[in-house]
């Protein structure tokens, strides 16, 4: 076995054991949801970096190009909108974006995927809340072992970088980021006041 394929199976068993996989974390009372809630922190140089999510569940279906459209904006949860959040500026995929929470979205392809963060954080999974994109870049996907809750997670933390995996059935969307931004963040947040402002 690899070195890379023994790392990425020694993330799913952490991932399979965290609280809210095994449903530790839930409410006492109430109807226990079926897309668990989880909860996932990373320290990435000096940036904090913590995904809020919940968890759907394959249960058999065709995923990807199935019950999730292919070329259509996708929240990757259930319920309440995914969001990550930074606690100082970053990179994704040599993009820039300014410390602070986002909506996670993504709009999913045979062979290339969209990853959007919005500036709308507080929102139910759909819809899509058009024209607050704070970022968008191209992804590739690649084809792993089959995860049937989906999951966030980190196969590599390096110094000041990591690699963010998005995993859902045999489906990894692989994020390259890198704590802090200089320059090009400030230009980032002064092109989004700028258009709060435009008529």
């Amino acid at each position: 076995m690899s070195r890379q394929s023994s790392g990425l199976l020694r993330a799913l068993r952490a991932l399979a054991l965290t609280p809210s996989a095994l449903g530790l974390g839930c409410a006492s009372g109430g109807a226990i949801p079926k897309s668990q809630h989880a909860r996932l922190e990373q320290q990435v140089g000096s940036v904090l970096v913590t995904v809020e999510y919940n968890r759907p569940v394959a249960r058999g279906r065709r995923l990807f190009g199935g019950i999730v459209p292919y070329g259509k904006e996708w929240n990757p949860g259930a319920d309440a909108a995914s969001t990550i959040g930074f606690s100082g500026d970053v990179e994704l995929e040599d993009r820039p974006v300014p410390k602070g929470t986002y909506s996670i979205w993504a709009i999913p392809g045979p062979e290339e995927w969209t990853f959007i963060l919005s500036y709308a954080a507080k929102v139910f999974h759909e819809p899509y809340p058009a024209g607050k994109d704070a970022l968008r870049i191209s992804l590739r996907p690649e084809t792993g072992p089959h995860i049937e809750t989906l999951g966030f997670y980190f196969p590599m933390v390096d110094a000041d970088s990591a690699l963010l995996y998005l995993h859902w059935g045999e489906t990894i969307v692989p994020i390259r980021m890198r704590a802090g931004a200089g320059r090009a963040v400030a230009t980032t947040r002064r092109s989004w006041r700028a258009s709060e402002h435009r008529p």
